[in-house]
């Protein structure tokens, strides 16, 4: 009889669960939440949209790159910026800090 060599599946709040047992990953992960509901909430707002990052650039006054960077939470931006994407997408960002 063949022996089964597939690796156990779990889902990802199983492992989430797991990760944050580490107090390390728990206060990296507590410290980049606010950049992910913000990049979880501009992704969302430009593809339901239907418009490419290049094209939201444009709308905000800014480069492609700088869209880029804040959806892939490579940077901090500041508040000014935020609202000018905010008024773009027709959106009011929504972050909790707890």
């Amino acid at each position: 009889m063949k022996k089964n060599n597939k690796p156990k599946l779990i889902s990802f709040e199983d492992w989430e669960k797991e990760l944050m047992k580490d107090p390390e990953y728990k206060r990296i992960s507590d410290e980049l939440e606010p950049q992910f509901q913000i990049a979880r909430q501009m992704i969302g707002a430009r593809i339901k949209q239907n418009i490419t990052q290049e094209e939201l650039a444009r709308k905000v006054k800014t480069g492609q790159a700088v869209i880029s960077r804040l959806e892939g939470m490579n940077s901090k931006p500041s508040i000014s910026l935020l609202e000018r994407v905010a008024r773009a997408l027709n959106i009011k960002f929504n972050i909790t800090i707890q």
